[in-house]
């Protein structure tokens, strides 16, 4: 009886291993995952720029493909999606963010306002509800909110005296980015070739798991950069259109929200009714113009939007999402956020394309 339970418990260690390695393939394909992880967590801080440039051609290569269906040559239709790029990059660096940032600082130079206005209206509650709100309670908290205002103030101007240093970093990244991408793409096989040398020749599994994360990475991405633009272009129409203050700024934060699902719905929703309502008042029509049209825009992304562009895309649950903005966000801080969906679309096509017992296709070559 003794020695039963040591042969019992090793062979349900044994059959557990095979069940997550069933062959060498797997093995192979686990290896190159751990080393993957391993180099981009450890060398992120050095090759970022590196990192960008292949997330960009990736992003750019789609473009490319689609030209050469229409029988393009590829080096036409790199050039040509090259100076397509470089053309939104110019119009990203000199006219959008240069506008958003004059915005921005129109809106922090006019925050002594809004807590003036606001406090104005905070302390006329003690009066109207007595029963329910203490003029010392009111106190307390003014004092508390301008006191972490002064708090947030003092760390933007540390932020701004560190960005000096880091505008040789911006500038580098201008120099080598697009530089990269263009060699990216311009030798795409090349490059390819070079790199399939060191990998096994057993490779079939791998290059499953690579087909299904190219499928799902490449449609959650398109789709999503066309919902930040739409987003973008339809709500700088409506807040310019409706005369709102800061309406490139308020449009900007509009696209990106998407990035974060649910969360960033919630984050945009108060800069947007708080420009609203300190331009207006509650009292005025515009203000619920804005609060009709800000709703209308978002019903339209989840019910037309979201599912035109994402038909394709594999929907993940609200709490995988979540769970990957924690984990990601929590081990590279802002880029962890921002690719949290795409990092955890490729979990998911990793699970889905590891082989399982009993899978007859995994012993064919490559």
């Amino acid at each position: 009886m003794a020695t039963q339970a040591p042969s019992t418990s090793l062979r349900f260690l044994t059959d557990a291993f095979k069940r997550f390695l069933p062959n060498s393939q797997a093995v192979a394909l686990a290896i190159i995952l751990i080393v993957s992880f391993v180099l981009v967590y450890s060398l992120s801080g050095l090759l970022m720029p590196a990192f960008v440039s292949i997330v960009l051609a990736y992003l750019l290569e789609g473009l490319i493909c689609k030209a050469e269906s229409m029988k393009m040559p590829r080096l036409p239709a790199v050039y040509l999606v090259f100076s397509v790029f470089m053309a939104c990059l110019i119009f990203l660096l000199f006219y959008l963010i240069p506008m958003v940032s004059q915005q921005a600082v129109e809106l922090v130079q006019q925050i002594p306002e809004i807590v003036n206005r606001a406090q104005i209206g905070i302390m006329r509650l003690p009066e109207m509800y007595p029963k329910f709100v203490s003029e010392s309670k009111i106190q307390q908290m003014m004092f508390a909110v301008q006191r972490e205002l002064l708090t947030y103030g003092q760390n933007v101007l540390s932020i701004s005296a560190a960005s000096v240093v880091g505008l040789v970093s911006v500038m580098i990244y201008l120099f080598l980015v697009p530089m990269m991408v263009f060699f990216f793409l311009k030798d795409k096989q090349l490059l390819i070739d070079w790199f399939l040398q060191f990998m096994p020749k057993d490779r079939n599994l791998s290059v499953r798991v690579w087909e299904e994360v190219d499928m799902q990475l490449g449609n959650y991405v398109r789709g999503k950069f066309g919902e930040v633009f739409i987003l973008w272009m339809v709500s700088y129409v409506t807040y310019a259109t409706m005369g709102l203050n800061y309406a490139m700024l308020l449009a900007v934060l509009m696209g990106l929200q998407v990035i974060i699902p649910y969360i960033g719905a919630t984050l945009v929703t108060f800069p947007v009714l708080a420009v609203a309502y300190f331009q207006w008042g509650f009292g005025d029509d515009e203000f619920m113009y804005i609060v009709i049209a800000y709703s209308i825009i978002q019903a339209l992304d989840g019910v037309v939007l979201v599912p035109i562009l994402f038909s394709e895309a594999v929907n993940l649950h609200a709490v995988a999402i979540i769970l990957a903005i924690l984990f990601f966000g929590g081990l590279w801080g802002f880029w962890g956020v921002f690719l949290a969906i795409p990092l955890a679309t490729v979990v998911k096509a990793v699970l889905t394309a590891w082989p399982r017992i009993g899978d007859k296709d995994l012993n064919t070559n490559y």
